[in-house]
């Protein structure tokens, strides 16, 4: 198996799955530039979000964007959200998030959404948006803590996960 074999979410518990899409990219597929990072020629856009029949039980969502072929050993999280109410089913790409969602630092250490902006010679990285069906209405988190953090909280807590992979590479975003 390569590195860019690797799913992140592989070897956490098994949960059902739910429907995921998005009017920006398809599953698999490259992002739009409105998706990358500023710094790459994107527009540091949130991507437009779509889920249906979430497990029973589900009394909140958490969005993250996690990138494992970041050249880090550690992967690099783009965007984390918690405690989006039950009844939220999509978000508006770019759009202000409900009331009641914690948008928590990324890797940037800034509360909001990073683009994708790969380096040179790093190849085609994969973008992981998934949408965590979660028991409770808040984890009840401190809002300056890790994606990381957030992840182990949301493995005691998750019911059902969606996945949308999108890729992006280095200069992707300029044509």
């Amino acid at each position: 198996m390569s590195d860019r074999d690797y799913d992140p979410y592989a070897r956490l518990d098994p949960v059902p799955s739910f429907p995921l899409t998005s009017d920006d990219f398809t599953d698999g597929g490259p992002l739009p530039a409105a998706l990358y990072g500023a710094g790459a020629g994107g527009g540091d856009r949130t991507p437009q979000l779509t889920w249906s029949d979430p497990p029973a039980g589900t009394k909140s969502f958490a969005v993250t964007m996690y990138d494992p072929d970041a050249p880090t050993g550690s992967g690099f999280w783009h965007w984390a959200v918690a405690d989006i109410p039950a009844h939220v089913t999509s978000l508006a790409g770019g759009a202000a998030l409900p009331e009641g969602a914690v948008v928590l630092p990324n890797e940037l250490r800034e509360a909001s959404y990073t683009g994708a902006t790969p380096p040179e010679g790093t190849g085609v990285h994969r973008y992981f948006v998934v949408v965590h069906a979660v028991d409770v209405e808040t984890l009840g988190i401190d809002p300056q803590v890790t994606p990381a953090v957030l992840g182990f909280n949301l493995h005691f807590h998750t019911l059902g996960r969606a996945i949308l992979v999108g890729t992006a590479e280095f200069g992707g975003a300029e044509g």
